[in-house]
């Protein structure tokens, strides 16, 4: 099992081994019907559900990309792990995930 933290160590574990960073990135977009339910959603204001959703899912297979890597190098958890977001084009987005592939030894 992965460990995956965004801080530098893992309280009852030692890291033994840095294996270097690790990435996984994405460019993802809503279909064209999403996109002008959204626009309408701009005008009466509120949280617009098409577009959280839409970087949820990118967050989640950007993560999936990194650990990927993070396993094909031997490592069993990332420590350090950010994400940041870039606007690619007009209704598309980047997620970058990207941390430090570690193995670890411990109790837990």
């Amino acid at each position: 099992m992965m460990i995956i933290v965004n801080t530098n160590e893992i309280k009852g574990y030692e890291i033994t081994k840095v294996h270097g960073l690790v990435r996984g990135n994405i460019v993802q977009s809503k279909h064209i019907g999403k996109d002008i339910i959204a626009s309408f959603r701009t005008i009466v204001g509120g949280e617009i559900k098409e577009y959280t959703e839409m970087l949820t899912e990118a967050r989640q297979k950007a993560t999936a990309a990194m650990v990927k890597e993070a396993e094909q190098l031997g490592a069993n958890a990332v420590v350090n792990v950010r994400y940041m977001t870039s606007q690619i084009m007009q209704n598309a987005a980047e997620i970058l995930a990207y941390g430090t592939a570690v193995t670890i030894t411990g109790d837990k």
